[in-house]
Order: C-alpha cells, then sequence, then structure tokens
C-alpha cells in the first residue's frame, strides 16, 4: 500500500509539474466562469419575475415550479462543463506520458506495469475530482447569486445535494474513460477527437431518436440519463442503468489499458 500511495503522489506531482495541463485546465474554468457571468442576469430576471403561486418563465413561454426549474438549470449549466471539457483535461493528462520518452521513467520508477496504471488512475481521479469540485462551486455561487433573495438555502436542499454528487461520479467517470482511450491510442488527439465524437452523439441525439438502446450504452449519453429529468429531456435509459454504464466503461477501459500497458515497450 505504502508503495501505491508513493507512485500515486508519483504521478499527482507529474500532473501538477505539467504546464499544458494547467493551461488547459485554467482555460475550461475561465470558460465556465464567464458562461457563468453571461447567463446570471438572466438568471436573476427570471428569479425576480418568480410568480406568487411559485412558477418562474427561464425560457421565453415556458413556466415551471421556480425550485424545480432552477436545479436542472444548474445541473445543465455543470453538466455541459464536465461531458465538453473535463475528458479533454483528461486526454491531455495521458498524452504527457507520450511525450519525450516520459513512460520510459515512468517504468524505470514504478516496474510493475499494474502499479504503474493504479497509480496513473488514482492520481488522475483526484485531479479531476478536484477540477470537477471547483466547476460545482463556481455554478454554485452564479445560483447563490441568483436566488438569495428569493430562496438562499435552494443550494442545501437534497435533491441539489445529490445532483451536484452525481455530477462529481459522472466527471470523474467520463474523464477515467478519455484517459484510459488517450492512452490505449498512445496519442492526446485521438482521445480528444473520441471524446468529443462521443460527447457530439450524445448531445445531438441522433441515436437517441434513432437507436435508443445504443445510445444507452454511451457513456456521455448514460451521464445526460443520469443526471437529467426525464419529463425535460428525451432520454435512453434509466437513471440505475446509465450508471452502470458509466462504472462498466471506466473499469473496462482502464483494466484495457492497464492490460495493453503491460504488454507494450515503454515508448
Amino acid at each position: 500500500m505504502s508503495v501505491l500511495f508513493a507512485a500515486t503522489r508519483a504521478e499527482l506531482s507529474k500532473i501538477g509539474s505539467s504546464r499544458i495541463v494547467w493551461l488547459v485546465t485554467g482555460a475550461v474554468i475561465a470558460l465556465h466562469l464567464l458562461i457563468g457571468l453571461a447567463n446570471l442576469r438572466n438568471t436573476t430576471t427570471a428569479v425576480e419575475g418568480i410568480t406568487p403561486d411559485g412558477l418562474i418563465e427561464i425560457f421565453a413561454g415556458v413556466r415551471r415550479p421556480a425550485a424545480e426549474a432552477l436545479i436542472d438549470l444548474h445541473v445543465s449549466f455543470s453538466l455541459q462543463i464536465v461531458v465538453m471539457f473535463l475528458p479533454v483535461i483528461a486526454a491531455v493528462v495521458a498524452g504527457q506520458e507520450f511525450r519525450d520518452g516520459q513512460l520510459a521513467q515512468s517504468v524505470l520508477a514504478v516496474p510493475r506495469r499494474g502499479l504503474l496504471t493504479a497509480a496513473k488512475a488514482i492520481a488522475l481521479i483526484v485531479f479531476m475530482a478536484g477540477v470537477a469540485i471547483l466547476v460545482e462551486l463556481i455554478s454554485n455561487a452564479y445560483l447563490f447569486l441568483a436566488v438569495k433573495d428569493w430562496n438562499p438555502g435552494l443550494l442545501l436542499g437534497r435533491d441539489t445535494l445529490a445532483d451536484q454528487g452525481k455530477l462529481l461520479a459522472l466527471a470523474v467517470l467520463v474523464s477515467l474513460v478519455s484517459f484510459a482511450i488517450t492512452t490505449l491510442a498512445r496519442s492526446t488527439l485521438i482521445g480528444i477527437v473520441v471524446s468529443v465524437l462521443l460527447m457530439a452523439l450524445a448531445m445531438t441525439q441522433v441515436l437517441a431518436r434513432t437507436v435508443p438502446a445504443v445510445d444507452a450504452l454511451l457513456p456521455v449519453s448514460a451521464g445526460r440519463n443520469l443526471l437529467l429529468d426525464p419529463a425535460d429531456a428525451d432520454l435512453s435509459s434509466s437513471a440505475a442503468y446509465a450508471a452502470f454504464v458509466l462504472v462498466g466503461w471506466a473499469l473496462l477501459s482502464a483494466l484495457a489499458a492497464g492490460l495493453l500497458l503491460s504488454r507494450r515497450d515503454a515508448r
């Protein structure tokens, strides 16, 4: 266990010392801040217009119960960043190993490939969980600014906290999938392209409308199915099935990456 801890700490140190990882992460966080700031006024205006019977009109012509609509908006805001950009960060983290012979150095430091793979996976999970928590804190701050004069306790509601827990789990799982795909391909570009393709298939709902059974098996689609309300979105599976799919993708892809790493030369 102490060897695994030391190897994980070394991998975290490697992530923390990578300039490109911090540049990409900073760009994603900055984008999240800018999008939230751009939408804050509209959300605040919608909250100010909540009717006496508790209905809100966030989108023109659509009135819904205020608390429910605001929580859904909060989830959707974070979800877009999580599925669109966190896998890109994970791909960049993984891709650093295949530049300038870093993988060979890692193998020399930790010759046991299984231990090395586990350390890399744990380090990625820790780092991406930190990024995801920061994303959620930013979303929470904007929501609080919008609702502080109406219902400041909305962020502490059971449904809101449950959704935040699901978002954190989703962020870690889709990032682990992207990390594994990049490791399998030994290419940051391929990892990013695959992540973008999976995101596009989910967001455009092409498969959801034509072959929902296939759509339900894709990781980003599973994220939508896990978090969004079936009354407000076209979903292709239940939340429980989506959770099973996400965990399966993360475990199987990480296992495949570990097996392939153990059989390849350290280049």
